[in-house]
């Protein structure tokens, strides 16, 4: 490196010239040793020590023989400056380690964000939760307020406002709560039709009561004490089934439930008569258009007991087989063929029967769960039908007072 200035060069040594102290190997002459070889007799040059007897400054090598060596730089300095022992120079540090006890931060990063994750994980789960708590809680006051009907037995006349309660029993047998009124909404003096639109209007002696947990129909024996709908259900020409759970405080007479017809006489009746002295059951059908009583036939189920306790009476007509069948309480009791049913197209009726132009078996007692079918229930499938626990897959035409 120049520091900007020029410096002398040395000028090429002539042929035959003498040489002073160069780069190259020392001349004879030259005053001071080189860079090369030192010259004997002249200080020590930056190679070998001057030669034994020459005075001479240490050089970069040895001291001369017998001589204390001056400070050089291999070799301490006599004296009481001398130098201790020569000592290796300290290490040169590495790359830069944290200390043994400095964090992890990397791994305290990770565990953080662990935390996190897990607590988002916690909030989620407590959010669903809560959720389904509050739900559930929905459900349980939505079922609970459902406490059913009245538990006195006071009639609903038909001019009185609609009952307004609702048993919570289920038609099918599920959980959701179900609108068991038993009338019309607006009109007490219809009871509604639960499976379609056939509502049966009562008489101003008749009348819907809550029982407990259901409602029944209640007639008085008399002849405004009725139900009837606008226009008739069944095809008496046909398979069908009517059924319906009754009770009776009448012990002598004719006494019908249930019966469809026309003006002139009944196609079917379901009820209690008189049979050998005694109350028994009855499915009673009319044979031939001019509705006499040798014409009728009827199932007897003898043994009617006089209480008030509700018995399950259920009919059925087979066309195929010209059959007609009395259940009592989901049991087959009786049977009897028939040549067919006369089909008088009428109202159905509750309470009362048509007989040679003429209402009879006028009704005192209860009667709910009342249905009725196009098809003839087998017996396995009338056991089903239990108030309570019917048959979904079974649809009626109509019914009324379910629970």
């Amino acid at each position: 490196m120049t520091d900007g200035t020029d410096r002398p060069q040395t000028p090429q040594r002539e042929p035959g010239a003498p040489d002073n102290g160069g780069y190259g190997y020392p001349q004879g002459q030259i005053p001071a040793g080189g860079y090369g070889y030192p010259q004997a007799g002249r200080p020590g040059g930056n190679g070998y020590p001057p030669a034994p007897g020459a005075p001479g400054a240490a050089g970069f090598g040895p001291p001369a023989d017998g001589q204390a060596p001056p400070a050089g730089y291999g070799y301490p300095q006599p004296g009481p400056y001398q130098q201790g022992p020569y000592q290796p120079a300290p290490p040169v540090p590495g790359p830069f380690e944290p200390p043994a006890d400095e964090p992890d931060w990397n791994a305290l990063a990770e565990g953080a964000e662990q935390d996190r994750h897990k607590k988002r994980q916690w909030a989620v789960i407590g959010g669903a939760t809560a959720l389904v708590l509050l739900v559930g809680g929905g459900a349980f006051l939505l079922l609970g307020n459902d406490d059913g009907g009245s538990d006195d037995a006071k009639p609903l006349a038909s001019g009185s406002p609609s009952v307004s309660a609702s048993p919570s029993p289920s038609v099918s047998g599920s959980k959701a709560p179900v609108d068991n009124t038993p009338t019309v909404a607006g009109d007490p003096t219809v009871l509604r039709d639960r499976s379609g639109k056939a509502g049966l209007k009562m008489g101003p002696e008749a009348s819907a009561v809550p029982i407990e947990k259901r409602f029944e129909f209640r007639a008085t024996g008399t002849p405004n004490s009725y139900a009837e709908s606008q226009k008739g259900l069944v095809d008496v020409s046909k398979s069908f089934t009517v059924t319906a759970r009754i009770s009776n405080s009448a012990s002598k007479g004719r006494q019908i439930a249930v019966s469809q017809g026309n003006e002139k006489t009944f196609s079917f009746e379901l009820g209690s008569d008189e049979v050998n002295g005694k109350p028994a059951w009855i499915f009673r059908v009319q044979t031939n258009k001019e509705g006499a009583d040798n014409t009728t036939a009827t199932v007897v189920a003898e043994g009617r007991t006089m209480d008030s306790t509700m018995t399950e009476l259920t009919g059925t007509y087979n066309y195929s087989t010209k059959m007609i069948t009395l259940f009592v309480d989901g049991k087959q009791i009786n049977e009897a063929k028939v040549p067919g049913v006369h089909n008088a197209p009428g109202p159905l009726e509750l309470g009362r029967t048509r007989s040679q132009g003429n209402w009879a078996g006028a009704w005192a007692g209860a009667m709910d769960s009342l249905r009725v079918y196009r098809i003839a229930l087998s017996p396995e499938q009338v056991d089903d039908q239990k108030p309570g626990k019917l048959d979904a897959s079974i649809k009626p035409v109509g019914s009324w007072l379910l629970f």
